[in-house]
């Protein structure tokens, strides 16, 4: 098993995951942003991190928006991946006052023991110094590959856009530090309460699949109401709901944090703004807080 592999997928992975509702007939994962002051535009597109490099073909104006702008900005900065997955291996081990066996019962142990070697083929004795939120990403990825095997990239579209940007002599700016992306993915909820999502995953794998499928026709169909529909059965139907706490964490909470700098990124250079695409949506998303601070933020069809 790479693990190192497996984290990079993971870091880019994780940030798909969480719902949010979008406005109705502004359906496009390419947007303009223009006025309040830009001397040009900027251009935010909502990207899909394991979503094959051959979909960017069907974005109308991509290349030329792409090509308009002067800098490039991502969630992170991907050309530093190796001393993140460094990071992440070392945020990744469980404190030592916990242990599987503790935290959960002996049947669901030995069913999180033969999932993982199922998937992974490894079980708890390799992996279980691993925090639960480790494990529930590590098995969310692995069964995104099992589930579309020719859909999963080795270059994500994030990290082909930031390449296409040095390749180009611009500068490559992210949002977020390494840290910051630490502390969301494995961090922000308590050792017990990753069990419990753990355990539930484990028990209901069809429900993760189901919104993987959701998840894969919305966008490939570039659909941000089907995400806005798919976000609010979630709430009812899922059977291991996130608290909204936990999703401001992963999407609102982060949006609020980005509104605040890039409007200077934008006042200094024209930019080309690749995030995932739930971070676009929602009243709470950055189509709606961009227009807030001032900004005409339109869809390109």
């Amino acid at each position: 098993m790479n693990l190192r592999k497996i984290i990079s997928c993971l870091v880019l992975f994780f940030t798909i995951t969480a719902y949010a509702n979008t406005s109705k007939d502004e359906n496009s994962l390419l947007w303009k942003i223009s006025g309040n002051e830009l001397e040009t535009p900027s251009y935010l597109f909502g990207t899909h991190h394991l979503i094959p490099l051959s979909f960017l073909d069907n974005i109308v104006g991509l290349d030329e928006a792409f090509e308009a702008t002067e800098q490039m900005v991502g969630e992170l900065d991907m050309s530093k991946m190796n001393e993140l997955q460094l990071k992440i291996m070392g945020a990744a081990i469980m404190p030592n006052e916990y242990d599987y066996r503790s935290l959960i019962s002996e049947q669901d142990f030995q069913l999180l023991d033969e999932t993982l070697k199922e998937l992974v083929g490894v079980g708890l004795d390799q992996l279980g110094r691993m925090k639960p939120a480790m494990l529930s990403n590590l098995i969310s990825i692995t069964l995104y590959q099992k589930y579309y095997p020719n859909l999963s990239n080795k270059k994500s579209i994030d990290q082909y856009f930031q390449e296409e940007a040095v390749k180009r002599s611009r500068y490559v700016k992210p949002l977020e530090t390494a840290e910051e992306q630490i502390y969301v993915l494995l961090e922000s909820q308590t050792i017990e309460r990753q069990s419990e999502m753990l355990t539930c995953m484990i028990h209901h794998p069809e429900i993760l699949k189901e919104q993987m499928d959701r998840l894969h026709t919305a966008y490939l169909a570039q659909d941000l109401d089907a995400l806005d529909i798919l976000y609010r059965e979630e709430l009812s139907d899922d059977p291991c709901p996130s608290t909204q706490k936990e999703k401001d964490v992963i999407n609102k909470n982060r949006n609020i944090e980005w509104l605040k700098v890039l409007p200077n990124i934008m006042q200094e250079k024209s930019s080309f703004i690749a995030v995932g695409c739930l971070h676009l949506v929602g009243e709470d998303g950055l189509i709606e807080g961009l227009r807030e601070l001032g900004y005409t933020v339109e869809p390109i069809k």
